[in-house]
């Protein structure tokens, strides 16, 4: 059987993304094949179709993409927690921008009757990872003032109302334009600060009595990493999961700038976890589906394409005027 997925043959911009004819996937003994009612469009997307994500070139044609959510159609002899016909959300094991794709079980994740599957697919990538980068790994503490970069995007607007659920005492976001400004003071911000038209650094000390924020969210790295570490407090904690600046360039950090301060530079990658640590994310999906289940957190899906027309979903993105999450639709 041939199904329809979104095929990268050669790195590139957007026009490499071809929708193409491919086999359906057979799956392993471990796995379940999913008919995909909703498929997530995230920035590692386009790192990878650029040959940038965790800093691999691919030598070989792949579909891409993270994550989706559909009915399952087919469960594999040792599959135990899932059945035919039950809706997961997933991290398919070759990419998730195609018609039924196969995942393993222990990265397939139930949805309930009460959410539907375009916020499941929107949820699970940037709902487990905001939840990790500040519960898990920055261990945010009431009271304690969050600093997050790129606010209006997926992982952002997310963060904003885990944060604020976590008792956080000041919310504050970057952003890269002034149209962005009210999308992520909408979803709970307190402060909201263009990077482009000022030292973002400068502000949230000025915001912060001079104390700097306790927790900062960056993935952006470069210089952006470094502006930073200026604003970051004594005891503090900046989390470093992504590279989106322009060139994907790392940011630096000296050991002066930690010890005496008793400062903390923490790496976190859900990919990683996907591939070394799967069971480490069914607390965080959990979690997470249960405060969307509650309305506590709210997906903010901005745009929906259908799945021809993933360069266009990606142009979009690369714009940068998306704001929260881009879906595609089967």
């Amino acid at each position: 059987m041939k199904i329809k997925a979104i095929v990268v043959n050669e790195l590139g911009g957007p026009d490499v993304l071809q929708l193409s004819e491919v086999a359906i996937p057979a799956i392993l003994p471990h796995q379940v094949l999913i008919r995909t009612e909703a498929i997530s469009v995230n920035f590692a997307d386009i790192k990878a179709r650029r040959g940038e994500y965790h800093g691999k070139v691919s030598a070989s044609p792949f579909i891409p993409g993270l994550d989706c959510a559909g009915e399952i159609i087919k469960v594999g002899a040792q599959v135990t927690r899932f059945k035919i016909g039950q809706r997961v959300m997933a991290f398919p094991k070759e990419g998730s921008y195609a018609e039924y794709v196969a995942a393993d079980e222990k990265l397939a994740f139930a949805v309930p009757d009460g959410l539907d599957s375009e916020t499941a697919a929107a949820s699970l990538t940037v709902g487990i990872t905001a939840y990790n980068v500040l519960n898990r790994v920055a261990r945010l503490s009431p009271g304690e003032t969050v600093l997050i970069h790129a606010a209006a995007g997926g992982i952002g607007t997310t963060a904003i109302q885990l944060a604020r659920l976590a008792g956080a005492s000041q919310v504050i976001g970057t952003v890269s334009s002034e149209a962005k400004m009210e999308t992520a003071k909408n979803m709970g911000a307190d402060h909201v600060i263009n990077y482009a038209t000022g030292d973002f650094a400068e502000k949230v000390n000025s915001l912060t009595d001079g104390q700097g924020a306790d927790v900062i969210l960056d993935t952006v790295a470069g210089e952006n990493f470094e502006k930073s570490l200026r604003c970051l407090a004594h005891f503090g904690r900046i989390v470093a999961f992504g590279h989106g600046n322009d060139r994907s360039l790392p940011g630096k950090v000296t050991t002066a700038d930690l010890h005496s301060s008793c400062r903390s530079v923490l790496g976190y990658s859900t990919g990683t976890y996907r591939k070394l640590r799967p069971d480490f994310l069914q607390e965080s999906a959990d979690k997470v589906t249960d405060l969307l289940l509650q309305a506590k957190l709210k997906i903010l899906i901005s745009k929906r394409y259908p799945l021809a027309e993933a360069a266009q979903a990606h142009s979009h993105i690369e714009s940068r005027k998306s704001i929260g999450k881009i879906l595609l639709i089967p």
